[in-house]
């Protein structure tokens, strides 16, 4: 199994900076892409940002400019750097991966949730 470990969320104030961390942890496996999403009080989880195995990314429209996505391959991690933080940017962030397991042959595809952090940003 894999498991996604996120870290980095708390309390900041509209204009300032945070940076949000995802361990990944457990069984080696061929990660396909990474990405971030979030989920406001009452509203749907909606993505962030993307990172491919390429190294490609794609930002929502929001929050593009602001935020970005990259990961650290050494230390096994994914993270967002977020800048110019506002209010509407308050919600539970979480850590998404696409990988596969298995032979060619007999591949599977699979997704991988973390628990979530949750960003507050103060006006």
């Amino acid at each position: 199994q894999v498991q996604l470990v996120e870290s980095g969320g708390g309390l900041v104030q509209a204009g300032g900076s945070l940076r949000l961390s995802c361990e990944v942890s457990g069984r080696r496996v061929s990660i396909v892409d990474m990405g971030w999403y979030r989920q406001a009080a009452g509203k749907q989880r909606e993505l962030v940002a993307t990172i491919s195995s390429g190294a490609g990314t794609n930002y929502a429209d929001s929050v593009k400019g602001r935020f970005t996505i990259f990961r650290d391959y050494a230390k096994n991690t994914l993270y967002l750097q977020m800048n110019s933080l506002k209010p509407e940017d308050t919600a539970v962030y979480y850590c998404n991966a696409h990988y596969t397991v298995g032979p060619v042959e007999r591949v599977r595809n699979l997704e991988v949730w973390g628990q979530g952090t949750l960003l507050t940003v103060s006006s």
